[in-house]
């Protein structure tokens, strides 16, 4: 598996394991100490989670899994996010949905992810989403706090077009490492919007959630999916893959920016799939007959 370098001091795994639907996978805690081991030796180490994901349940569900199997947390580049809050039964001081991006509740989060994870150490925090109300000095804040007293490795953001990415980085003594959006054949805002651009202009390397478009890539009946899934079955005999999931795969990865997309299943074919994708080569007339069936129209 290639590995991509984020900074001095970090590498991803090119393609990163997602857990947003963990608790959906019905894994007992050894099956899921199974199912990381069996990921890690496909290559892929680093891991993507959220605060938030599974009811605010997935954090400390994997967290008793590493607490299982010693030296594993070890192993693996476990990204996570805050900033979101909901209702919720496992939140009882959440009074709304909104979003917080204050010092008080990053370190509050982090502190909590922390004793999740049953570890001492965030690789990568993000930002999961653009917060209006956003004060890019507690955010600086908060990060310098936990970078100093070694709780948060690295920085991100999540779903930040480009204006909000400079201005944020532009408050940062550690740098943005990341920003995690979504990109798939069946969105392309992240290559028309800037976002890729400056991604390339910055050196930084994006991560790319739902690559599959939340499965409507299989199964979506309007007619840009259907017109998409056509040209992938198209290629998926050309470049003899045994679906057309490791197409979108080799797709994305095909972008200077280093894509790293995040596979989101917990059965482990799948993230095979992905991992077969990042073998095949596409050519250039293929790339853009995938994403001008997106568009629905000819580039100009």
């Amino acid at each position: 598996m290639e590995r991509v370098k984020l900074n001095d001091n970090l590498e991803f795994s090119r393609l990163v394991h997602g857990y947003w639907r963990l608790m959906d996978w019905n894994l007992s805690n050894e099956e899921l100490v199974k199912l990381i081991e069996d990921v890690y030796d496909l290559g892929i180490t680093t891991v993507d989670h959220a605060d938030i994901y599974g009811n605010f349940s997935c954090e400390e569900k994997f967290g008793e899994a590493l607490k299982i199997k010693k030296g594993l947390r070890e192993k693996l580049e476990i990204v996570t996010k805050c900033g979101i809050k909901f209702k919720s039964d496992k939140r009882p001081e959440n009074k709304s949905h909104c979003y917080d991006t204050s010092k008080e509740h990053i370190i509050k989060s982090v502190e909590r992810s922390l004793k999740n994870f049953n570890t001492d150490y965030i690789d990568v925090l993000l930002i999961h989403r653009v917060d209006a109300l956003l004060n890019p000095y507690e955010v600086a804040e908060a990060f310098s706090k936990l970078k100093k007293d070694g709780k948060v490795l690295n920085f991100g953001v999540s779903n930040f077009l480009p204006s909000q990415f400079n201005m944020l980085n532009s408050y940062l003594d550690e740098k943005l490492v990341t920003n995690q959006v979504e990109i798939s054949p069946l969105c392309l805002n992240a290559f028309e919007d800037g976002t890729l651009d400056l991604m390339l202009e910055k050196r930084v390397k994006p991560m790319a959630w739902s690559p599959l478009a939340g499965g409507e890539i299989f199964k979506g009946e309007d007619e840009r999916a259907i017109r998409v899934r056509k040209v992938l079955e198209k290629i998926k005999y050309e470049v003899s893959a045994n679906d057309i999931d490791e197409v979108i795969y080799a797709w994305l990865l095909m972008h200077p920016s280093k894509i790293m997309p995040i596979v989101g299943s917990g059965r482990l074919e799948r993230i095979k799939s992905a991992v077969n994708g990042s073998k095949l080569k596409l050519t250039r007339d293929q790339w853009f007959e995938i994403y001008v069936a997106s568009r629905g129209i000819d580039i100009p």
